[in-house]
């Protein structure tokens, strides 16, 4: 089975660095705050990926945040700075790491939690219920008087077993179909991409593919670099009954790369809210007095053409009605269950 072509790191989690210059500085480089900052503000621009994407002026940026830096200042100052600088590129894969705080975009963390479309009280009370089932990292049970499968992965970072998968697939062979919750799923490992889809009918198709940084300007990229589903299935028979996939806003980096996948498997849709994006993946170094950052570095190419950092898009848009919560709902649950009832079939994006 060919692998996936990346590591997908956790939003706010995986905060290990991949380095694309040298960790080690040179000890003459000069540590003074000016020149820190200036070392940090060059290698962004060097080497951001969504510039155009997201409507920064990085120009304007080194313009408000220089003149907020000076030689005499205390490194607590300094890191209050530069890491407001990196704040205005809104993203969940920009850290700046000290020995005494982490940076991290808190636009990203308040899209994720404020705009959450999922109440785990509700999936928990009214659909996982008390007697509902626990295999490996998956919660599940069945809904619709056991015509519609629920199955709940709440992280990348959680394995993912082929018995388990197997075990799921066996016990609701009867469905009428799956929805499978990935709302408020942060991301982890590229692994557990290919393990999801391998129940699927995989046959080495293109899922997305992905350019890097190839110099300093703006808009040099690499030539693309395809991503392919694995070569086959895990099952001997691979699910082709409808798969609604819900995402929110918490649906983050690892989940994103899986959702903008399923435009490779016509039996999958997408229902919920926008993800929270995470289609870059994050590279670093160190600056001239220790501290080390990371950044977005590539960035990801859709199977339609569309690069969706800033959210891939739900087949179909339904958020979450505080009206159907208080009646112990969850309407975009009951919309996926609709849909797969009726047949499933493809939906015109709306």
């Amino acid at each position: 089975m060919k692998r996936l072509n990346h590591i997908i790191l956790c939003c706010f989690v995986a905060l290990s660095l991949t380095s694309c210059e040298a960790i080690f500085m040179n000890d003459d480089e000069p540590k003074n705050p000016v020149n820190v900052f200036e070392y940090l503000w060059n290698r962004v621009d060097q080497q951001y990926t969504f510039f155009d994407l997201k409507g920064i002026d990085w120009d304007s940026v080194h313009t408000v945040y220089r003149t907020q830096v000076y030689d005499e200042m205390s490194d607590d100052s300094l890191f209050r700075v530069c890491a407001a600088m990196l704040n205005t590129l809104r993203d969940g894969h920009t850290n700046l790491m000290s020995d005494f705080d982490i940076s991290r975009s808190d636009s990203i963390y308040f899209n994720m939690i404020g705009h959450s479309n999922f109440n785990s009280s509700v999936v928990q009370l009214y659909y996982l219920t008390l007697n509902g089932h626990t295999t490996g990292s998956f919660s599940h049970n069945s809904i619709r008087d056991g015509k519609v499968a629920y199955v709940r992965y709440s992280s990348f970072s959680s394995e993912i077993k082929d018995e388990d998968l197997k075990y799921l697939m066996k016990r609701y062979e009867d469905c009428d179909g799956l929805i499978l919750d990935l709302r408020q799923n942060g991301g982890g490992s590229e692994a557990n991409i290919g393990k999801l889809m391998s129940i699927f009918n995989c046959h080495h198709q293109p899922i997305y593919s992905s350019v890097t940084k190839a110099g300093p300007e703006h808009g040099n990229f690499t030539t693309p670099n395809v991503a392919y589903a694995p070569d086959k299935s895990l099952l001997d028979t691979p699910y082709a009954k409808p798969v609604a996939v819900l995402i929110d806003r918490g649906s983050y980096s690892a989940t994103s790369f899986f959702a903008i996948s399923t435009q490779a498997f016509d039996n999958i849709t997408l229902f919920g809210d926008y993800s929270g994006g995470g289609l870059g993946l994050p590279n670093g170094g160190a600056l001239p007095n220790g501290w080390t950052y990371r950044f977005s570095c590539t960035r990801t190419i859709a199977l339609d053409g569309n690069v969706y950092e800033n959210g891939v898009p739900p087949t179909v848009r339904v958020l979450l009605d505080p009206a159907s919560v208080a009646q112990g709902k969850d309407n975009i649950i009951e919309a996926a269950a609709d849909w797969i009832q009726q047949g499933g079939g493809l939906i015109t994006m709306r």
